[in-house]
C-alpha cells in the first residue's frame, strides 16, 4: 500500500480472476484507489464490500441461460458438470446453471469440482475423467480457465471421451479465448459446442480501433499467428478510457479528492468499442448476447447467437427471427465426426442400479406377483407392466433390479428411510 502512495498510483485496471479481484480490492481500498476490475465472474455483494471497486467488464452470468438452452434443444435430461474449484464458480455460476436448467426441464446428476489450475499443476484428471467415463450421462458442461481446458480437452482424447455419444459444452471462460489456441490443442476439441461473449465489429471505432491493435501486436509479437483482438482487448480498452474521462474532468486527485475521482468513473456514459459504457452501483450491465461456436478442423464455425429473453438466432439485426431451439442455426458437427444428434446417455459401467422392493406376499396379485422357481424370484403383475412401458419413454437408461420383500408393508417402507432400498412399490 505504500508503495501504491509512493507511486501516486490513481486506478488500477486489469484482475482477470475472481481471486485477483479480492487481494487488490482489499489493499486498494485502504489506499483509497479506485480498482476497475475485468474479472469474468465477481459475487454481486463485492462491490459493497469494498466502496472504490468498480466491475468494469459485464457480468456473463446469464451465460448460463445460454447453456441449459442448448441443453434443453435436444432434451437432454441429466448433465455433469465440471469446474474449477474457485469461489465466484461455486457460489454463483453454478447456482445460475441449476435454476437455468429447471426452466428446461433438466438437472445437473454430478459435479466435478477441480482445484484450480496451475503451471506444475499434478492434477490426477485422468482418474477424475475414468469416473465420469463409468457414468451414465455423456453431456458435459465445463467451465474452466483455458489452460485447464487445454489440459482436460487433451486428457479426454486419450481415454476416448471426445467420440461418438459424447456431448461437450463449454463456457466463455475457455471460449473467449478460442482464438489463440495451438492446434494440437484444438485437435483435441473436435465437436465441441461453445457459449463467447459477442462484441460487435462494425462501426468506425471499432474498425481504428483494430488496425491500431493488429499493428502494435505483430510489432511486439512478430511469432505470433493471430493478431486478432478478443474481447478482453475491448474490454480494457474500454476500462482504461473510462478513467480518462474521468480524469479530464475530476478534481485534483491529491490525497483526501481521490473520492470524487471515483465518483467521475461510476458515472462515466459514453459508446464503447463494443457496447455503451454505463455502470450502475459502480456495475455495467450484464452480457444479454452470446455467440454460439462449433469446434471444427483447425478452428471453429460461428453457428449463430443467444439472446436473452429471445432465444437463438442466425443474425443479430432488427430483422432477426429467434428460435427456443438451437436447430435453427443449422447443422452440429458432434465429437467423433457424427451429423446425427448424440443420444446425452449409455449404458452405465459402474452405476449402481436402483433398488426396488416389492411386497412378496401381497393380497392382490393380479397388481404384483412374486414367485420362485428355486433358482431365482420372478416378478409379475399389472403394477410391474405399467413400471416397464413407462421405462420405455424415459431419454436414457435406467438399470434397477426388483428385490422381493416378505415383511410387512410398514417395514418395506422403512427400508427406504434405512436406505436399504431407494424406492418401494405401492400397491392398493
Amino acid at each position: 500500500m505504500d508503495l501504491i502512495e509512493k507511486q501516486q498510483v490513481q486506478a488500477i485496471v486489469g484482475l482477470h480472476t475472481w481471486e485477483e479481484v479480492s487481494l487488490v480490492a482489499e489493499v486498494g481500498g485502504q489506499a483509497r484507489i479506485p480498482i476497475l476490475s475485468l474479472a469474468d465472474s465477481t459475487p454481486k455483494w463485492a462491490t459493497d464490500r469494498w466502496p472504490f471497486l468498480v466491475q468494469a467488464s459485464p457480468s456473463r452470468y446469464l451465460q448460463m441461460n445460454a447453456v441449459a438452452a442448448i441443453v434443453g434443444s435436444w432434451q437432454w435430461r441429466w448433465i455433469t458438470v465440471i469446474y474449477e474449484d474457485t469461489d465466484s464458480a461455486a457460489t454463483d455460476i453454478i447456482p445460475c446453471l441449476v435454476d437455468a436448467l429447471k426452466q428446461v426441464g433438466s438437472e445437473i446428476g454430478y459435479l466435478l469440482a477441480l482445484p484450480p489450475f496451475t503451471v506444475n499443476s499434478s492434477s490426477p484428471l485422468s482418474g477424475e475423467l475414468e469416473g465420469l467415463k463409468g457414468r451414465q450421462s455423456r453431456v458435459f458442461v465445463l467451465h474452466s480457465s483455458l489452460s485447464m481446458a487445454a489440459h482436460l480437452f487433451e486428457t479426454a482424447n486419450e481415454l476416448g471421451m471426445m467420440e461418438e455419444g459424447y456431448v461437450w459444452i463449454i463456457t466463455d471462460r475457455t471460449t473467449n479465448l478460442i482464438h489463440s489456441m495451438n492446434s494440437a490443442t484444438i485437435s483435441s476439441m473436435q465437436g465441441i459446442l461453445g457459449v463467447r461473449s459477442y462484441f460487435s465489429q462494425s462501426g468506425p471505432r471499432f474498425q481504428g480501433f483494430y488496425l491500431r491493435f493488429r499493428e502494435k501486436f505483430h510489432s511486439l509479437y512478430p511469432k505470433e499467428d493471430n493478431h486478432e483482438p478478443g474481447i478482453f482487448a475491448l474490454q480494457a480498452y474500454d476500462a482504461v478510457w473510462s478513467v480518462a474521462l474521468a480524469m479530464e474532468t475530476a478534481p485534483s486527485s491529491k490525497k483526501g479528492l481521490i473520492q470524487p475521482f471515483l465518483e467521475r468513473i461510476a458515472i462515466s456514459d459514453f459508446h464503447g468499442l463494443n457496447s455503451r459504457i454505463q455502470f450502475n452501483r459502480r456495475s455495467l450491465a450484464p452480457q444479454r448476447i452470446f455467440q454460439i461456436i462449433n469446434v471444427i478442423g483447425k478452428s471453429y464455425r460461428e453457428l449463430g447467437f443467444w439472446f436473452e429473453g429471445s432465444g437463438f438466432s442466425k443474425t443479430t439485426n432488427e430483422k432477426s427471427t429467434y428460435s427456443r431451439q438451437l436447430q435453427v442455426l443449422g447443422q452440429v458437427l458432434w465429437p467423433g465426426g457424427p451429423w446425427s444428434v448424440p443420444r446425452g446417455w449409455s449404458l452405465p459401467t459402474s452405476q449402481k442400479p436402483l433398488r426396488i422392493g416389492v411386497p412378496q406376499h401381497g393380497t392382490f396379485k393380479q397388481f404384483v406377483n412374486v414367485t420362485y422357481d428355486g433358482s431365482h424370484y420372478s416378478v409379475t403383475g399389472f403394477s410391474i407392466e405399467v413400471f416397464n412401458a413407462t421405462l420405455e419413454h424415459l431419454k436414457y437408461h435406467l438399470t434397477y433390479e426388483l428385490i422381493p420383500y416378505s415383511g410387512n408393508f410398514d417395514s418395506l417402507v422403512e427400508q427406504v428411510h434405512l436406505k436399504v432400498r431407494d424406492l418401494f412399490s405401492f400397491v392398493s
